[in-house]
């Protein structure tokens, strides 16, 4: 397999990584350009790009994220003089955190607000449309002062509401007369409304203060948004213009007053006692209409799914986690019906092929909808051309610490596409759309056999790069999740499909594992030379993460009984299980780090695969524990899971540690959390032979639990898990049969 185009980093370091050429151009970064017009690039960390969320993902690489950044130079390259050169990491850029904030999305709007509702222009605050800050400032005066803030929380995913009062009377005495509510949309409407408590009619002063500098988000993010432009008054409100945007404030009433060098509008309203008046200001782009825009996803591929029980924590869980996908839903511009996830606000508005495929495997339980269209996006970005790329879905690295070489998304995203199309097929994906995504699923297989053939193991980044005990896990799982696809499907390929899964899991169980005192543990990755790294990483956990079957029947692992017993144990200890979820990498381990994204931090989507994993294979105790700990940390975050937080202990009393640059809200963190909930009532759907399987956590950690509103074989679906562990169907297809 010949090597890629190439991507040159910090110092002139190199990553090949084989991967396929992509529409549009490459991502530039403070290293130089990307070699090779038109070629994927790893995102750099000085240059952040918001990429317009309607865009296919083979347009543009991922906005960056602090997984994402020019891989560090080589260890072991050699410099001019012969000497061998340590790897040096390119410094990561500083990304302001929005941990506080309040973050207003539908994308492509995208409101980011601090907790007085005060827009200053300090920051990220403001409102932004397709990466681009339309708004930066709005701030109110009434009666000649800034109302005292009260109260500021998130109504849903795309809204927030802002409470402050005022004293407007000279003898009201300590009690406020005036509350000013603000209610905050994503799509750049914002009411603004005055409620009077005083005995006595008043005539208030409102002032609106606006600015923006129609920045991009990189720029604002990385410090450098630019001046503020000057205003006009147009109409009842205030328009701005670069040479490359125009931002129009339309206000309902029109003000009494508006004073452009300021940009200030002014109204003076009369409340009477027990009365209230209302303002509305609405933020939009030159030339696009007001409020949800044509762009916007129409449809609501996911179900309204709720659940209940003995814990009050899992219904505004599963709630949070649904309205938080609907928000970032992204539409292809060029086949309007389809949608798919965006990876995160406010770094990664633009789609993800791996965490949009991931994310819509996990919401299988809410619908397929989802699935399909996120499969048909990525289909259209696959290579065909013959050669060793043919079958390939593009996609950018992403960076894993300064210890190892970046990996390539494009490789994992290209081995899920067949397993979530064979698991969506069990959900009930149509036939229709079966067929016509088998074909790309085809491809796939194909590129998984040719990487696999001349060293059994997939590697990753690429050609030549190590071979990741993750990405092991994810090819096995596609090839026996495929071939069972395949062979329903009436398709050629599953025997040898099977056959190199087979031979593969052989040679792993002796190649990846790792003898110690303590039992042994799987190694982290093996090097090209076929050496292995002994790390403790919290990835292990997609070894449990077989697949799908038929009849409910799940997927047989990469490792024999003991091995898995083994790995559940270490899951389960306290060097990986935080009490908030799974660490990324054990305490023990030389470069821990609870906040190192690679290298410690709890990542939200691999507690959820831990979860179901250990779960599958029986280990009810560690997979309570980690799921346990994944709802106390979601309660602690408001019910919105950033995609990653700090690995420290968890203490009596404590909280978990939000990342600093951790997006929230997250695709695969939200998507992991429905994900969860599943696996409480463990259902196992095989909609071809209409029976429905439930695999229940029998130890009920959170009491009885039950789930309404699913879909499974096009139709609702509600079961429900007792206090004893017994799960029950309460709603389904007439013709769907309790399998075993």
């Amino acid at each position: 397999m010949a090597a890629g185009p190439e991507v040159r980093g910090a110092g002139g370091s190199r990553a090949r990584c084989g991967l396929p050429a992509a529409r549009g151009s490459a991502a530039r970064g403070g290293g130089g350009p990307a070699r090779g017009s038109g070629r994927e690039a790893v995102t750099t960390p000085d240059t952040v790009r918001n990429t317009p969320p309607a865009v296919p993902a083979a347009d543009s690489a991922e906005a960056l994220t602090p997984e994402q950044t020019s891989p560090p130079r080589a260890t072991g390259q050699t410099s001019p003089r012969g000497r061998r050169l340590r790897a040096v990491p390119r410094p990561l850029a500083e990304l302001p955190s929005v941990h506080r904030s309040l973050v207003c999305v539908a994308l492509p709007g995208l409101a980011i607000s601090s907790e007085d509702g005060q827009l200053t222009g300090r920051g990220l605050e403001g409102f932004y449309r397709s990466g681009r800050r339309l708004l930066s400032r709005c701030e109110i005066r009434v009666a000649g002062r800034a109302p005292g803030a009260v109260l500021a929380r998130m109504v849903s995913a795309d809204r927030a509401r802002f409470v402050a009062t005022v004293r407007a009377a000279a003898d009201a005495g300590p009690d406020p007369d005036i509350v000013v509510e603000r209610t905050r949309h994503a799509d750049g409407t914002e009411r603004i409304t005055l409620s009077s408590s005083a005995p006595r009619p008043l005539r208030i002063p409102l002032e609106v203060a606006l600015g923006t500098d129609l920045a991009e988000l990189g720029s604002v993010a990385a410090g450098r948004p630019g001046r503020e432009l000057p205003a006009t008054v147009h109409d009842a409100g205030m328009r701005w213009s670069s040479p490359s945007a125009v931002c129009v404030v339309a206000a309902t009433p029109a003000p009494t007053d508006a004073l452009a060098s300021a940009g200030l509008l002014r109204w003076e309203l009369e409340l009477p006692p027990g009365g209230a008046h209302s303002v509305e200001l609405r933020v939009r782009a030159g030339g696009t209409r007001v409020g949800r825009a044509e762009d916007q996803p129409a449809v609501r591929p996911l179900a309204r799914a709720q659940a209940r029980g003995d814990d009050p924590r899992v219904a505004p869980l599963l709630h949070s986690c649904i309205d938080d996908l609907q928000g970032l839903l992204v539409r292809d511009p060029a086949h309007p019906p389809d949608v798919a996830l965006a990876a995160g606000v406010p770094w990664r508005c633009g789609t993800a092929p791996a965490e949009a495929l991931a994310a819509a495997r996990m919401t299988l339980p809410l619908g397929t909808r989802l699935a399909v269209g996120t499969l048909r996006m990525l289909a259209r970005t696959q290579h065909r051309a013959p050669g060793p790329e043919f079958g390939r879905i593009p996609g950018p690295l992403r960076h894993t610490g300064a210890q190892e070489q970046p990996t390539c998304t494009g490789i994992e995203a290209t081995l899920l596409f067949p397993v979530v199309l064979a698991e969506a097929r069990r959900w009930g994906l149509a036939d229709r759309d079966v067929a016509e995504l088998l074909p790309p699923a085809e491809r796939c297989l194909q590129w998984l056999l040719a990487a696999g053939r001349e060293r059994l193991y997939v590697p990753d980044p690429g050609p030549g790069g190590p071979q990741r005990c993750e990405t092991q896990a994810h090819a096995h799982r596609a090839a026996l999740v495929g071939a069972d696809l395949l062979d329903a499907c009436a398709r050629p390929g599953g025997s040898e499909l099977r056959q190199w899964a087979q031979a593969m899991r052989a040679a792993f169980r002796e190649d990846f594992w790792v003898e110690d005192r303590a039992g042994g543990r799987p190694a982290a990755l093996r090097t090209p030379e076929g050496c292995a790294v002994p790390r403790l990483v919290g990835a292990a956990a997609h070894l449990l993460d077989t697949g799908l079957l038929g009849a409910g029947r799940l997927a047989p692992g990469l490792l024999d009984r003991v091995q898995t017993e083994q790995l559940a144990r270490l899951l389960g200890g306290p060097g990986l299980d935080s009490g908030w979820g799974l660490r990324s990498s054990a305490t023990r381990e030389p470069s821990y780090n609870p906040f190192g994204h690679s290298a410690g931090a709890v990542r939200v989507r691999e507690t959820a695969v831990a979860v179901s994993g250990l779960a599958a294979a029986g280990y009810e105790k560690e997979a309570a524990s980690l799921l346990t700990g994944l709802v106390g940390a979601a309660e602690a975050f408001g019910y919105r899971l950033p995609e990653m937080y700090a690995g420290e202990q968890r203490i009596a009393g404590g909280a978990p540690l939000p990342h600093p640059s951790a997006c929230r809200p997250a695709a695969v963190a939200a998507a992991a959390g429905v994900h969860v909930l599943a696996t409480l009532v463990g259902v196992r759907p095989d909609a071809p032979g209409r029976t429905v399987a439930l695999s229940p956590l029998r130890g009920a950690p959170l009491g009885e639990v039950g789930l309404t509103g699913l879909r499974v074989a096009g139709h609702g679906f509600a079961a429900r898990v007792s206090r004893l562990g017994v799960a029950m169907v309460e709603e389904a297809a007439d013709d769907l049969q309790l399998g075993v």
